[in-house]
């Protein structure tokens, strides 16, 4: 009798595997869907390996196969151990992670054709007649044929005129949608230079590179000749980007560049097209897959290149378990399978640029903008001048007069604001009291529909009453960009005006019709959140305006100043792009910060060095790895007693823990939530010889502390 071990969909945090024996009747591989018995239960597991024998005398039986052959490669099954290890996470969820989507039920789409078989058939039907007609230029489906002769078709196939033939047909999210072919544009010396490099990596099967340029440098350019040098030596190419509706202008580059031959993998396609578009990649159909986070367990073969664009952004980083981050796991695959890895972005991840001074990346740098402007005109404005000076509005003096310039002109302006909402909270004015989630103790956010809660999604109808203290006195703090729009359509009523966030394009497609219809010079002024920060290339952006830049400066997280910094850095390179100079006025009440002040400056380098002092004097990442451990309970008491029970066990282990305490949110979607922060060297070695209990959820290398 055979024995294999097997993977089970059960949350143990070790990378532990169980063995069953497998009957006599049955066949199993090594990457196959199984079901197992588990104490009392029957769950799901995936057969990592076979054995001769069994560690244990009364060893149970494999119930059933799921899948008649492997769902899993080899190196999905290696990658996929390396990951829960890396992570400390369940080895089930981690190699969930490289399955096709809805592997159990999905199925290929077949549609049913109709073919003429006997074409000497008199018909008696007109109806049939013309089928029989439009049958002779060639094969229809089904459908089309009942439109035609209606049950006549049942008929003309019981007498073996006509033939049903079932074909499979792919679902393709790209149908029918066309792309003009973009052939490559001449290269900077800059670019040309930092090409060659990752062609002698191609060359050689290896090599990171930190691809550093500021916005409207051509990193896009480069990524696709890059692409073009790994086709010509036979590899394939998968890019990874923050998020596929955010970068519209990006990912129809690609698909003009490599007519056909573009795979999207991303949560907004259906289910059906997901598994075939999946199958496709499998089947080396495509030779460049483009995708959000989830893409990097894409299975391409012969992969040469792997692209992170805009490596800095925290949406690279899963937020549940397994809590893996894409671009650590690009870098192993990478190493695995001898492919380049290529990092992307305007402004680093302050650990990535650390890893490329030190030698571990190569560092390369695109330091001038590709298009006639230089990079736009920064102005800052102390908010705290103008509210000595009476102006109690959101928009300074400087940015209403910039304005007040721009529109007339024809230009177009973009406000970036990173908050939604008509206001920040309600407060009563009688006694202080701050109105919030019943469910997440967090401040609610005014709409116009209401009150919000930005966290659990919850709603609730504005009370006229404090229901603290019954006064008629709730008043409402902050600014949010429903407001804004607001306050500009007031000052501005004949600028067409857009909001892009996330309460203004909640349904699919929103996203490309606001940006199209910016492009088409629909509206004016467009406001928003950080949507607005990403990719967007309009030519007649002449002017931004970071409306607020302290949001987020204050939060509880050792990375708020780098979010600040990249924030503002990337929504101020939305303007000048075209052949108008650019002007970004950046509005905020701590002028003194670094962040803002190396902003102020287009200066990379200066804020780095600030940061990495900061980093180096608290001992934070990257001179230390970290890990946040979370618990959630319903009960206050036991979340607090769980959170000293683990914290105790894990200095027992001699690890550096901060805590245990609340949570920067202690209540979210009614349960309260404990943390332990653990400081270290090599804490998945750390994490590996210990028995997390229960419940706990486990995030190394946190890209939040909130």
């Amino acid at each position: 009798m055979g024995y294999a071990q097997v993977a089970v969909d059960f949350p143990l945090r070790s990378p532990a595997t169980f063995t069953y024996a497998i009957p006599p009747s049955m066949e199993v591989q090594p990457g196959q869907g199984v079901r197992v018995p588990f104490g009392r239960q029957v769950l799901r597991g995936f057969v990592l390996e076979l054995v001769p024998a069994s560690p244990v005398a009364d060893t149970r039986l494999i119930v059933e196969v799921i899948t008649p052959g492997p769902v899993l490669s080899p190196e999905a099954l290696a990658l996929g151990r390396w990951l829960a290890w890396r992570y400390s996470a369940p080895l089930y969820q981690a190699l969930a992670l490289f399955l096709p989507p809805a592997w159990e039920t999905q199925k290929p789409k077949k549609v049913i054709y109709l073919c003429l078989k006997v074409d000497s058939f008199a018909p008696r039907s007109p109806r049939q007649a013309l089928l029989l007609e439009k049958l002779k230029e060639g094969p229809m489906t089904l459908a089309q044929a009942r439109e035609i002769a209606g049950e006549g078709v049942r008929s003309l196939a019981t007498k073996g005129v006509v033939e049903r033939i079932e074909v499979e047909v792919r679902r393709d999210p790209l149908a029918g949608k066309v792309f003009p072919h973009e052939p490559p544009l001449p290269l900077t010396p800059a670019q040309d230079g930092a090409l060659e490099e990752i062609r002698q990596g191609l060359l050689s099967r290896k090599g990171v590179f930190l691809l550093h340029g500021v916005t409207g440098s051509g990193k896009t350019e480069v990524y696709l000749q890059a692409l073009f040098r790994a086709a010509a030596l036979g590899r394939r190419g998968l890019v990874l980007v923050p998020e596929i509706a955010l970068t519209p202008q990006t990912v129809e580059r690609f698909l003009s560049r490599f007519p056909g031959r573009v795979a999207l993998l991303h949560s907004g396609l259906g289910e059906g097209e997901r598994f075939d578009t999946w199958r496709g990649i499998r089947e080396g159909a495509y030779q460049v897959v483009i995708g959000t986070r989830s893409a990097v367990s894409a299975p391409v073969p012969d992969l040469g290149l792997v692209v992170l664009d805009e490596e800095h952004e925290w949406t690279y980083k899963q937020d549940e378990t397994p809590y893996y981050h894409a671009r650590e796991v690009a870098l192993e695959r990478g190493r695995r399978e001898g492919a380049v890895v290529v990092l992307g972005s305007a402004t680093p991840d302050v650990e990535s640029y650390s890893r490329a001074l030190k030698g571990e990346y190569r560092l390369l740098e695109l330091p001038q903008r590709i298009s006639p402007g230089a990079f736009p005109r920064m102005e800052l404005v102390d908010m705290r001048q103008e509210l000595k000076a009476g102006n109690r509005s959101p928009l300074s003096r400087a940015l209403s007069q910039a304005l007040a310039e721009a529109l007339p002109a024809g230009e177009q302006v973009i406000l970036f604001l990173n908050r939604r909402g008509l206001s920040a909270q309600v407060q009563c004015r009688a006694c202080g009291h701050v109105l919030e989630c019943p469910r997440c103790a967090l401040a609610l956010t005014r709409h116009p529909e209401g009150l919000k809660c930005h966290q659990c999604g919850s709603r609730q109808p504005l009370p006229s009453r404090c229901p603290r203290c019954g006064a008629e006195r709730l008043s409402f703090l902050g600014l949010g960009t429903q407001r804004l729009a607001e306050e500009v359509a007031q000052a501005f009523p004949q600028a067409g005006l857009l909001r892009w966030d996330r309460d203004a394009v909640t349904r699919r497609g929103a996203h490309e019709e606001v940006l199209e219809r910016f492009r088409r010079r629909e509206a004016s002024i467009l406001i928003g959140t950080q949507l607005v920060a990403k990719g967007l290339d309009i030519p007649r952006v002449t002017l931004v305006g970071v409306v607020l830049a302290d949001i987020g400066l204050t939060y509880p997280d050792f990375r708020s100043g780098e979010r600040t910094f990249q924030l503002i850095m990337q929504v101020a390179g939305r303007a000048g792009r075209g052949d108008w100079p650019g002007r970004v006025i950046i509005q905020t009440y701590q002028p003194q910060h670094y962040a803002v002040q190396a902003a102020l400056a287009n200066d990379y380098r200066a804020f780095y060095q600030q940061e990495m002092a900061y980093r180096r004097r608290y001992r934070y990442p990257p001179f230390s790895q970290m890990a946040r451990l979370l618990y959630s309970s319903p009960s206050q008491a036991r979340a607090g007693k769980e959170a000293e029970r683990l914290g105790q066990q894990l200095r027992a282990a001699g690890a550096e823990v901060l805590g245990p305490s609340p949570a920067f949110y202690p209540r979210l979607r009614g349960k309260y939530r404990w943390q332990n922060l653990v400081r270290g060297e090599d804490l998945p070695r750390l994490f590996s010889s210990l028995e997390i209990p229960p419940g706990w959820a486990v995030d190394i290398d946190p890209v939040h502390l909130l």
